[in-house]
């Protein structure tokens, strides 16, 4: 059994953040450690509020699972403040694949990384990166570039390995269309991975969810773009099969295809 270390934020709703990651890795055959950023207290109507974790506490959590149990691949979700990306930064083992999802706004809209820490994430994580996994949002704000078109996005993502990333999976979930495309932008190759979009309110945690498939899948020993796919469909049917919990945006079915 691999193991995967989640480094990201808790969602008390449980549908997104370490709660996401826990269940995602699970339900794909691996093994999840936990270093936990900040405590969060929301649901699917908003965050009411966040209660960032002390940066040495949880660079020692890192320390303190890379000691004992080891991991095989990093997912790094919501990173809260500067002080926790440089703490993250000085304890993030070499040589294994690490999953950068650069959580900065909430689907609700609430901002979960203030801009003084973005340039921090940029110059301290990005060039850790194996790949790293914007929505369109998330892209322009990362690159300054607009991401309408296909061309456009595909620009974004090689921008992004102009700053360190191995890899750009720039994902299409809040553009228009009936196909939902993301593209995968490395230095050799550029590959689109379209299914149809599904109309739902139930998408809460989405991006949490593919980045730490993508993680188990590299900690298996897939390819990237093996592992992108397996995310992406893993994915959609988690969508598919929502529960249909709360009012706003709801959580995914992280377990369907254990059903």
């Amino acid at each position: 059994m691999k193991r995967v270390l989640t480094i990201a934020g808790s969602d008390s709703g449980g549908g997104a953040g370490i709660e996401a990651d826990i269940k995602t890795i699970s339900a794909l055959g691996a093994y999840a450690c936990t270093a936990i950023t900040a405590l969060t207290a929301q649901n699917t109507l908003g965050v009411a509020d966040v209660h960032p974790v002390p940066a040495p506490f949880v660079k020692l959590c890192i320390e303190t699972v890379l000691a004992d149990i080891g991991v095989d691949a990093v997912k790094l979700g919501m990173l809260t403040n500067e002080a926790i990306i440089r703490a993250v930064a000085s304890v993030l083992p070499a040589n294994i694949p690490v999953v950068l999802d650069p959580v900065m706004v909430a689907t609700s809209g609430a901002v979960l990384l203030p801009d003084a820490a973005i340039d921090a994430l940029k110059t301290e994580l990005l060039p850790r990166a194996t790949v790293v996994t914007p929505n369109l949002p998330e892209a322009a704000k990362l690159t300054g570039l607009n991401v309408e078109t296909e061309e456009e996005r595909i620009a974004a993502g090689r921008a992004l390995l102009a700053l360190g990333a191995k890899a750009a999976l720039v994902k299409g979930g809040h553009g228009g269309g009936e196909m939902l495309t993301d593209y995968l932008v490395t230095a050799d190759s550029v590959e689109a991975i379209s299914l149809p979009r599904l109309h739902s309110r139930n998408t809460h945690g989405t991006g949490c969810t593919m980045a730490s498939a993508i993680a188990t899948g590299l900690a298996q020993g897939m390819t990237l773009p093996d592992a992108t796919r397996r995310a992406r469909h893993y994915l959609q049917e988690a969508i598919r099969t929502a529960p249909g919990f709360g009012a706003g945006h709801g959580p995914v079915n992280h377990l369907a295809q254990l059903a």
